[in-house]
């Protein structure tokens, strides 16, 4: 019987070949509505692992800067600094924990080798929009105008400091369109994939290559 002892051999890679589930990083990244927090908060408790949101890592930045989310968005709108603040966090967390579910629009980038799988959730922009829409309370044109300038903004931003094409989804080992499944069911495909994961049968993941992991801090600009 194997000891569930979280040991890594360098990034990502353990002594033993079976990897014990309890001592993997999985990220969960996708677009607005395509279910990352649903899934990574029930595949965490599934998994008896830590689920770290990069909503959880902002409002922490927020607290420690005495700010509320929304006075610490609109700064951020004004100062990369705190971007980069935000997705250091990210990177480090990947590379000091593999007891770990990591979930955020840039997670499997950040975590890149580190990570020990990599997901992406997505669904068609029209059930993201219901979904969005449902959730926020808003006009569903609203919602469709907010959701592209989002994502051309972060697009921009991502490929401006990190040199990620965030609509590459070469990395990922897995991903899913959770417009087929529901919420549940959605869950238990990534389970079963995180779960039946061994070191002995992996023959590699795709590597993740040419990100300029730089993160300026506010004193440096």
């Amino acid at each position: 019987m194997w000891a569930t002892v979280c040991k890594r051999n360098g990034y990502g890679n353990f002594f033993e070949p079976w990897v014990p589930t309890g001592c993997m990083l999985v990220t969960v990244s996708g677009p607005a509505g395509g279910g990352k927090s649903t899934l990574a908060a029930a595949l965490a408790e599934a998994l008896d692992n830590e689920h770290v949101s990069g909503g959880d890592i902002f409002r922490s930045v927020a607290d420690e800067r005495g700010l509320s989310p929304v006075e610490l968005n609109k700064l951020a709108e004004e100062e990369a600094a705190i971007d980069y603040d935000l997705d250091r966090r990210q990177y480090e967390l990947a590379r000091g924990r593999d007891d770990l579910v990591l979930e955020s629009r840039l997670a499997g980038w950040l975590a890149g080798d580190a990570a020990d799988i990599r997901v992406w959730l997505t669904a068609p922009l029209t059930v993201r929009l219901d979904r969005i829409a449902a959730r926020e309370g808003k006009p569903r044109a609203t919602v469709r105008d907010e959701t592209r300038r989002r994502a051309e903004s972060e697009a921009r931003r991502y490929h401006s400091y990190y040199d990620i094409d965030i609509d590459d989804l070469s990395i990922y080992d897995l991903v899913v369109n959770t417009a087929r499944w529901g919420p549940d069911a959605a869950t238990t495909v990534v389970r079963t994939a995180v779960e039946s994961y061994t070191d002995a049968g992996d023959e590699g993941a795709m590597p993740v290559e040419g990100v300029r992991y730089e993160f300026r801090r506010a004193d440096a600009e």
